[in-house]
């Protein structure tokens, strides 16, 4: 089975403290899920049409398992809080 892989770029942070609370929720829910995290922070280097704002790339075992902890409970808990707080693109990728 392919693993899964989701990706979030954060296109603006207007409450770092916001941000940083959860995380506190949402590793754990993720992590709970499956998912590792790969890589996580400010882009070393930007090209086209890219942001110098934060980015996270998580591997799941699978897409479905990707999906189901995303519209899981636990992290739309955590996700409820950057409403209003961080504008974000996450996309969801089926590795090869």
């Amino acid at each position: 089975m392919a693993k899964g892989y989701w990706v979030t770029f954060y296109r603006s942070i207007q409450d770092p403290a916001a941000l940083a609370e959860y995380a506190k929720l949402a590793a754990p829910a993720i992590e709970a899920g499956g998912g590792r995290f790969l890589a996580r922070g400010v882009p070393a280097n930007i090209y086209e049409a890219g942001l110098k704002e934060r980015a996270v790339v998580i591997e799941f075992p699978s897409l479905e398992a990707a999906t189901t902890t995303f519209e899981g409970p636990r992290y739309q808990a955590a996700a409820h809080l950057l409403i209003g707080k961080a504008e974000r693109d996450i996309r969801f990728l089926e590795g090869t």
